[in-house]
């Protein structure tokens, strides 16, 4: 029996048992439990899917088989070699697409994303790029019908932002945006420079999955919340009312502050979700770490220090370092015309952890 076959048949089983669980009332009382059986089953339903082909197809190649072994008419053995072909052909490409569907993938992938920009090195030019990134991020966004909430942002003096997070909830955003994580450079003449000289400048990105009160159980006594009145650009006072919030996570020291609704609820809720996913991160690191000592490409690690893109504008060129992947299209790119890219990524992460597995 085929060795690929046997692994999708424990994969079904697995998904057949999971079915029947879900429908017992002592499971649907424990609500963690449950919600976590419900994604296992939606999740390996793709697996399923191509077992159900595989299947199929191995029946199929099994009768064309026995027919060519047995069948003395001309004809039907002609049939059935061009359909041995085929199914042979299309048996092949199906071993591709199952072995990564195999592939264990990152349990965090299918969350929502908590985007943090903040510009580097560069002054003002730095924070003008933070922006264009952050308009970058809200285009591709759109194309995809994600969700963009924008949690916290302190703009910059000439324009963009010091630092802006947004929330992305959409599905696998965390999965498609991760690869965003890391230092992106810029090379252009700057609007605030007269001489007409390039500047190089930066940004730091970092995406994280959005975690929920299943993947972190935050104590409300481990938690000191300060409120305070917000403050507009040079510091002065917007309101008369505390609806800023400041969440301090004492055991570990986090600090959360925000301060964009009027609402302190609506402040201490983004507070508390962006708390959560850098909490969460902290386990979450090591296992990007575990991944980054295996794997020799820089894709989708957790080194967020990492120059990973150059942004050149008088070439209108864009780099990924991580690939050595390079368009010409740097306008339409900045416009949130990164799939290409993104794709490109996913293809090398994904043939290097088929590297892994066949060791």
């Amino acid at each position: 029996m085929d060795n690929l076959f046997d692994k999708l048949q424990v994969i079904h089983n697995r998904w057949v048992e999971i079915g029947e669980k879900i429908t017992d009332p002592d499971i649907i009382s424990n609500m963690k439990l449950y919600v976590k059986l419900n994604k296992d089953y939606k999740d390996l339903i793709p697996v399923v899917d191509a077992y159900k082909e595989y299947k199929n197809i191995l029946g199929n190649i099994k009768s064309a088989k026995e027919v060519l072994a047995t069948e003395k008419d001309e004809e039907f053995r002609e049939m059935a070699k061009s359909e041995l072909d085929e199914l042979t052909e299309r048996k092949e490409a199906l071993d591709e697409e199952i072995r990564l569907l195999l592939l264990p993938s990152d349990p965090q992938d299918g969350k929502n994303a908590i985007i943090e920009i903040r510009a580097g090195a560069g002054g003002d030019e730095a924070s003008i790029f933070a922006g264009d990134l952050f308009r970058m991020y809200v285009h591709f966004c759109e194309t995809k019908n994600w969700k963009i909430d924008i949690a916290s942002q302190t703009e910059g003096t000439m324009g963009g932002f010091k630092e802006i997070i947004i929330n992305v909830t959409g599905d696998k955003a965390y999965g498609i945006l991760k690869y965003e994580s890391g230092v992106h450079r810029v090379q252009r003449v700057p609007q605030t420079e007269a001489q007409g000289r390039v500047h190089t400048s930066a940004a730091s990105v970092v995406v994280l999955p959005e975690a929920d009160e299943f993947d972190v159980d935050l104590k409300a006594n481990d938690i000191r919340k300060d409120t305070y009145c917000s403050s507009g650009p040079g510091g002065q006072s917007v309101n008369t009312t505390y609806s800023a919030v400041r969440l301090t996570h004492v055991p570990t020291g986090i600090v959360v502050s925000i301060q964009d609704e009027k609402s302190q609820i609506k402040n201490y809720e983004k507070a508390l979700k962006i708390l959560r996913a850098r909490i969460f991160e902290i386990e979450y690191q090591k296992y990007l770490d575990e991944i980054t000592k295996k794997r020799k490409t820089m894709v989708s690690t957790g080194d967020r220090s990492a120059k990973i893109r150059t942004y050149n504008y008088p070439q209108n060129r864009v780099t990924d370092h991580r690939i050595n992947y390079t368009m010409y299209n740097l306008s339409s790119f900045m416009d949130g015309d990164i799939e290409n890219l993104i794709e490109a990524l996913q293809v090398a992460e994904n043939a290097e952890r088929l590297k892994e597995e066949i060791g």
